[in-house]
């Protein structure tokens, strides 16, 4: 039992890293905000960087959006939609898989 229990454990901080990477991932979107604002040069390694990585997930986002004119609300969907998945999805199964390894450990099941 105390095998599965650290298995549990560890798919928690599998889960806890992929939460870590989406909060990196926030802040490479809140620089290409901040790019965008600035109109850096695209041939900048770092700014062509940025932009590799947040484009594809924002034109998605853009297909499904209405037009807007200038104002792009995409990237405020994208921050809404990381923190929902955050919250609900990386926090839930953390706590869960946390507690029950726990659990397990303390002999409950």
């Amino acid at each position: 039992m105390v095998l599965f229990a650290n298995i549990l454990l560890a798919l928690a901080k599998l889960v806890e890293l992929a939460s870590g990477l989406l909060t990196l991932y926030k802040y490479i979107l809140l620089a290409s905000v901040v790019v965008s604002w600035v109109n850096a040069d695209p041939y900048n390694p770092l700014v062509n960087f940025i932009y590799r990585a947040t484009d594809p997930i924002l034109r998605r986002i853009r297909r499904h959006m209405p037009d807007t004119g200038m104002l792009d609300l995409s990237p405020l969907v994208a921050f809404a939609a990381i923190y929902v998945l955050q919250i609900i999805v990386f926090d839930t199964a953390y706590h869960y898989l946390a507690s029950t390894s726990m659990s397990i450990k303390m002999g409950g099941y």
